[in-house]
């Protein structure tokens, strides 16, 4: 695998992040929606900085916070941010998300957009990689965590949006309820036209609204894209 990733405004390296570029971050980044134009964004987990990147190419955010606990992956996020056009709205924070919940709490600090492709697996495939076990797994930060500390410094008019595996959307919904952090839309991806459901992107809010759902399948064949992931990704993606 090549230890970059070029995107039509911005070069991704990836040699020290244990988790590669993936279709998860890039589709969470581009279906976020920034229709109520935030000022401040916060991105959980950067990884390679990634879904970071892609929201300061499609909005006019003032600031844009990332936390990573893996040291690696964290330096991965600096030195991305650092190299693109919008290193001054960039900052990446290494620590956990408790500790950053715990003190962005003590100043009173809000985000207007959260963003998280949080780790997931909870099965006991756990690897000796531990910088891949930190990203994938939920050990290393659990829905419940995930969603107290949102529901903390998430603003009053703000939006949470996630990607998840479908199969735990409806555990992930309940566990949101519980916060006070409500559906407000929901697109469940497919990877193909035959294949199960994959994923399932989320958006959350402290208000109670009609659910808007949709559904997007990426292929139609091996590398034969359909055009809803086309208009999707076309930004970003070389050659889309």
């Amino acid at each position: 695998m090549s230890s970059f990733f070029k995107f039509k405004q911005f070069l991704i390296q990836q040699d020290k992040s244990a988790m590669k570029i993936g279709t998860d971050a890039v589709l969470l980044g581009a279906w976020c929606s920034i229709s109520h134009f935030p000022v401040k964004i916060l991105d959980i987990g950067s990884g390679t900085g990634i879904i970071s990147l892609m929201l300061a190419q499609r909005s006019d955010a003032e600031t844009i916070d990332a936390i990573e606990i893996d040291k690696n992956a964290f330096e991965q996020s600096v030195e991305n941010f650092e190299k693109s056009f919008w290193a001054d709205r960039l900052y990446c924070y290494h620590c956990s998300f408790q500790e950053f919940v715990d003190e962005i709490s003590l100043e009173e600090e809000t985000y207007d957009l959260i963003v998280s492709n949080p780790p997931f697996y909870t099965d006991d495939s756990v690897t000796d990689n531990e910088s891949r076990n930190k990203a994938r797994f939920t050990s290393s930060l659990s829905f419940e965590d995930l969603l107290l500390g949102v529901s903390r410094i998430l603003s009053q008019n703000g939006f949470f949006s996630v990607i998840i595996p479908f199969k735990e959307e409806e555990n992930f919904v309940n566990i949101a309820n519980e916060n006070q952090l409500f559906l407000t839309e929901v697109c469940r991806v497919q990877g193909n036209l035959t294949s199960e459901l994959k994923r399932s992107l989320l958006t959350f809010s402290f208000e109670k609204s009609t659910i808007k759902a949709s559904h997007l399948i990426i292929e139609t064949e091996r590398h034969k894209y359909t055009q809803e992931y086309i208009n999707l990704t076309k930004d970003f993606y070389l050659k889309m």
